[in-house]
């Protein structure tokens, strides 16, 4: 049954995606660009899963690589970064990094050899792609990287955002909805550890959880809400 899950994961992500582009159309937001981004790229991971899910084709290997594996938290982490940091230049110019490794990146994976080997489409990528998939040394640091980078970014500033919002008691709504950003954000990254442990089918259902709860976690923190003087007058209006 959660084998299945991947084709879940990808329309949920697909939906996130568009909400996140359409309130750029709306708002604008050099940060809601990149969040959609890295939700296409999340969406383009579990996709492929679901296909090697059903059969086993190198390329399906290596985009599901390249795409979930390496740059996906990369990207939702630099959404972030434009965000929270002000300093004219500094999200610009990493920005450009990180579309200049991700090239690097596309151009080493796409280009590794693939072993000769059996794929069980019973399971999880995550759990054999090793023993097919040759990644160069260069690969494999810059895995660590940008799973490092996006993920400190995402998480720690979905919960910098909360603090700041809880510690001046203002829009607490968004205060629920980024804890709820940074906990889907580790439920993916859990995904290590349960491979650990052996439950490698419940890897499927971390990239679920995971990208519901961001989903919500965004809605939640984009939820238009009515500031006290605005409701104070409105109220004191009806009242006359």
């Amino acid at each position: 049954m959660l084998r299945y899950l991947p084709f879940v994961s990808t329309v949920v992500t697909i939906v996130f995606a568009a909400v996140v582009f359409a309130r750029y159309r709306r708002r604008r937001g050099t940060h809601l660009l990149i969040w959609g981004i890295g939700l296409l790229l999340y969406a383009l991971g579990t996709a492929m899963e679901a296909l090697l899910s059903l059969a086993f084709h190198p390329l399906a290997l290596k985009i599901w690589y390249l795409a979930g594996a390496m740059l996906t938290a990369a990207w939702l982490g630099q959404g972030t970064l434009f965000l929270l940091v002000r300093r004219r230049g500094v999200a610009p110019l990493l920005l450009g990094l990180l579309v200049l490794l991700s090239l690097i990146s596309a151009w080493l994976v796409l280009g590794a050899p693939t072993l000769a080997g059996s794929f069980d489409i019973r399971v999880p990528a995550s759990a054999q792609y090793r023993e097919i998939l040759t990644r160069p040394g260069a690969a494999v640091a810059l895995t660590i990287l940008l799973n490092l980078y996006g993920t400190l970014l995402l998480v720690g500033g979905a919960l910098w955002s909360a603090w700041l919002f809880w510690r001046k008691q203002v829009l607490l709504h968004r205060v629920l909805g980024n804890v709820l950003i940074a906990a889907g954000a580790l439920a993916p990254a859990m995904g290590g550890t349960l491979l650990r442990l052996g439950l490698v089918d419940w890897l499927y259902a971390s990239e679920l959880v995971g990208a519901t709860i961001m989903f919500v976690g965004f809605i939640q923190a984009t939820m238009p809400q009515e500031s006290p003087n605005a409701a104070y007058r409105g109220a004191t209006a009806r009242a006359t």
